[in-house]
């Protein structure tokens, strides 16, 4: 059993091995295109072997090949008729791998198969009513020399070292069963994710073809809500999983009848675009993508209303920022993408230009999403121009500033624009301000699950949260000069507490910074208000400890009962979720599911007062990254207890260069970790090999000491110990002792004697620490044994008591500390004010004078030599 995450891993590992030094962005072109042949030749042996009555068992290469030498023309027409296409048998990915074990591969065959693709498509003429009408337009030129030049040296200095690279990646997708993998949609997230891998390593180059995930995910949750998307349209479609992130959000229905189109100005970037979408099982007479500028020329025209253009329901893209000389064809402010701004964007910034194509072409009742540098909201010029011709419009819903950082290609801010063109005049336009939300992972800032359910949740229920979000009236931006620059509207909370110089003076903590405490006022207002007294107006001071506060405050009666509220809920919440994931099958929608946990989180916490709903969700999100995304997908094919009771071999990496191999080493629990059930069933084991690791620190410790003090020169330990230390070449000491050397200096000495005494604790602790790691390798040798028949072997009960406490041994714990987390904040924040105004500038003078008396003394007391 294999899961989707487990071959992302897989395939990325290879292609990282794989790849040498050849750019990330130019790789990705090959081991791309070589994925998306083997999936168009498992198609075609589907195809024949459904027809044909055979199973997986059959050896269909063989079978194929015999049945074309007696059907030929007539077999191809069918597969053709079913497909659009065919793979010659001479052609079929399995036939270069039976050619690699025969050792007959040539790389000229490979470029014979890719040439030989296009001239088995269907044709226009060919299809008369087949509804695959397009065909020739979705696979024309896919395998382009453009695209996936196998001459290329960059591949390898010789034909031999071509040959072998080549080899070794088509070697890499040998064994996937790409069918197969479509059809739960493990194939188009392997696709996509390699993508993403790729645009990370590609840096600036990733901007021509990705767009990072979690941008595509605020754009697309919040186009998905639009009423009714049967038509989608990406102008600078990229690889394509901005469309393909719509559709995730959709039902199965809308997915079913949606319409994608795109326009990709790269020719590499346009191939992958239309091989992404077909492995996500798009079917070819749904996706209209073309070849070309979005800017220069229109695209897609309507003919008949070459004025209006053609309308989306949705409209997603992420166009390059500040694109330079993008009007080279000379546009016209009469060109009809540009007449509802009056004026032409900058030919040195192509921002605007881009918006206002994807505006053009957005239906009535539709929904438009763009990325754009934050310079559209406050540019002057022509684009302020445009943009106070769009708020005059009202067609600017929503403006989404974004962290810095997000992207590989620019570490500058962006920001998300929501357009739509149904916008009553009095509509407000929503500033959000989610800059300061991410984590930093590696070199870039990344948004959380959580990050991005507060984005859409605030848009869509349309919020105002001080700090993040605010309604703007049309008046109000009219007063800034149609100024969007998000700082002007929605303004940072400082959680800076100012200094007070009265009580830096004086002493005391001012009493307006602890009515700014609300959450200890209100939840448990009588008890707190009791620990201060007042020592002058408006200044108190604390008549109790904040360690003897803190701890009465989350003791409280209060306090207690909503956590045992709250615990009692989750737990309830978590125990509902644990039955319907233990009764998972293949009929599953594991999407869906999560989907409904994490809404059923934030509904959960949202009845409770003073806490953060969306760390909460964090905690459901991050189980599900952790450990349910891989093994729901197991149980799903396999059953709970089942799966439970499998094990898959460990495969391991030994060696070096050349010589490096796989080798397994040993077994693991397919969903149950050896580690969680050794812990569980095992502890009088574990605990014996771990009192002998913590003997080992022990001695190591003691020895550590030992080595230290034997460099001490004329020490005992010196004049007993030093020549058993290890020497370097130079014949320097090192940090360990030679065990042949303490036993021949031991005969050299007079026994008890103190040298004698030293040598021999050194030799025992030697003795002691060998005998404990071999007794610790055989120990844990042997309880591997046992834990890799145990997983056979669990019982029903074992495996719900191990997989409950991987997936939510911790999780009611977290969600519970999410209750006193704002009363541990202000508790905290009392604590800071309490040290702050602690000491008062009389104080700390007469502390100074005190020290600087005791100087001047020391100073009289000094003898001149």
């Amino acid at each position: 059993m294999i899961t989707s995450e487990e071959i992302k891993a897989r395939l990325w590992d290879g292609a990282t091995e794989l790849r040498g030094s050849m750019d990330a962005s130019r790789y990705k072109d090959y081991m791309l295109g070589l994925m998306f042949y083997k999936f168009l030749s498992d198609k075609t042996l589907e195809t024949f072997a459904s027809t044909a009555g055979l199973s997986k068992d059959d050896n269909l290469l063989e079978e194929y090949t015999k049945a074309h030498e007696e059907y030929g023309v007539e077999l191809d027409k069918m597969i053709q008729g079913v497909l659009g296409y065919f793979v010659l048998p001479e052609y079929l990915y399995q036939t270069w791998i039976k050619d690699i074990n025969a050792g007959d591969f040539e790389v000229q065959k490979v470029i014979d198969s890719l040439n030989d693709f296009e001239r088995t498509i269907a044709s226009n003429d060919d299809q008369n009513n087949n509804p695959n009408n397009n065909l020739n337009d979705d696979f024309k030129g896919i395998f382009s020399n453009s695209t996936m030049d196998l001459t290329d040296t960059a591949l390898g200095s010789g034909l031999n070292e071509r040959s072998k690279n080549i080899k070794a990646l088509i070697q890499l997708f040998e064994d996937l069963d790409m069918v197969a993998l479509q059809k739960g949609d493990v194939l188009g997230d392997a696709y996509e994710y390699l993508i993403g891998q790729f645009a990370m390593e590609s840096g600036k180059k990733a901007g021509e073809f990705y767009t990072p995930r979690q941008v595509s995910e605020v754009m697309a949750q919040i186009v998905a809500r639009t009423q009714s998307i049967k038509t989608i349209y990406d102008p600078t479609v990229g690889s394509g999983s901005l469309l393909l992130t719509v559709k995730k959000y959709l039902n199965l229905s809308a997915q079913r009848d949606l319409n994608y189109y795109g326009q990709e100005k790269n020719t590499a970037t346009y191939n992958l675009t239309r091989m992404n979408l077909l492995l996500h099982g798009v079917r070819p007479e749904k996706m209209t993508i073309n070849n070309g500028d979005t800017l220069s020329q229109d695209w897609p025209e309507d003919p008949k209303r070459s004025s209006e253009g053609i309308q989306f329901d949705a409209v997603v893209m992420n166009p390059p920022y500040s694109l330079k000389n993008w009007n080279k064809s000379g546009l016209k402010v009469t060109d009809p993408r540009f007449e509802i701004a009056g004026i032409l964007p900058p030919d040195a910034k192509g921002d605007f230009a881009f918006l206002l194509h994807g505006l053009f072409h957005l239906g009535q009742q539709g929904t438009m999403a763009i990325v754009l540098p934050h310079g559209v909201l406050f540019r002057g010029g022509s684009e302020g121009e445009i943009r106070k011709r769009l708020i005059e419009k009202n067609q600017i819903d929503a403006v989404i500033g974004l962290p810095s950082n997000l992207f590989t290609n620019t570490g500058i801010p962006v920001c998300v624009m929501i357009l739509k063109k149904n916008r009553a005049l009095t509509d407000p336009i929503q500033i959000i301000d989610a800059s300061r939300n991410f984590v930093k992972i590696g070199k870039q800032n990344v948004l959380q699950e959580k990050d991005i359910a507060k984005i859409v949740d605030t848009y869509v229920e349309k919020q105002e949260i001080d700090g993040y979000s605010h309604l703007s009236t049309q008046e109000e931006i009219i007063a800034n000069e149609y100024n969007l620059n998000i700082p002007r509207y929605v303004v940072a909370i400082d959680d800076e507490i100012s200094q007070d110089v009265d009580a830096h003076l004086l002493g005391g903590i001012p009493r307006k910074n602890i009515a700014d405490l609300k959450n200890l006022n209100t939840i448990v207002g009588d008890v707190f208000s009791s620990y201060f007294t007042e020592i002058r107006t408006n200044y108190v001071e604390l008549n109790e400890s904040v360690s003897d506060i803190r701890n009465v405050v989350l003791n409280d009666s209060r306090v207690q009962s909503k956590s045992e509220t709250l615990k009692a809920e989750t737990a309830a919440y978590v125990q509902k979720y644990w039955r319907i994931l233990h009764s998972i099958d293949k009929n599953t929608n594991l999407t869906d599911l999560k989907d409904k946990m994490l809404i059923d989180i934030k509904q959960l916490l949202s009845t409770f007062d003073n806490i953060d709903i969306y760390a909460g969700y964090q905690v459901i999100a991050e189980v599900w990254q952790d450990t349910l995304t891989h093994d729901s997908e197991l149980i799903a094919m396999t059953g709970f207890y089942e799966t439970g009771r499998s094990r898959e071999k460990n495969m391991v990496k030994k060696g070096k260069g050349k010589d490096k191999e796989e080798v397994q080493d040993g077994w693991i629990g397919t969903i149950v970790p050896n580690e969680l059930l050794a812990k569980r069933l095992y502890s009088d084991e574990l605990e014996a090999i771990e009192n002998k690791k913590s003997r080992i620190a022990e001695i190591n410790n003691e020895l550590a000491e030992l080595i230290e003090a034997t460099k001490v020169e004329d020490s005992d330990e010196y004049n007993a110990l030093y020549e058993t230390l290890k020497k370097n070449d130079e014949g320097e000491a090192q940090s360990s002792f030679e065990k042949k050397k303490v036993n021949t200096e031991l005969k050299l000495v007079i026994k008890d004697s103190p040298e004698y005494n030293l040598l021999k604790n050194v030799d025992k602790l030697i003795v002691e620490k060998t005998a404990k790691n071999k007794a610790i390798k055989n120990e844990t040798k042997a309880l591997n044994e046992i834990v890799y028949e145990r997983i056979l072997n669990l019982t029903n009960e074992e495996i719900d008591n191990l997989i409950f406490e991987k997936w939510f041994g911790n999780t009611v714990t977290k969600i519970v500390a999410l209750a006193e987390v704002p009363l541990k904040v202000e508790l905290d924040t009392l604590e800071m004010l309490n040290e702050r105004y602690s000491t008062t500038l009389a104080e700390i003078d007469a502390e100074t004078s005190r020290v600087e008396k005791e100087f001047e003394k020391v100073l009289s007391e000094l003898e001149v030599m």
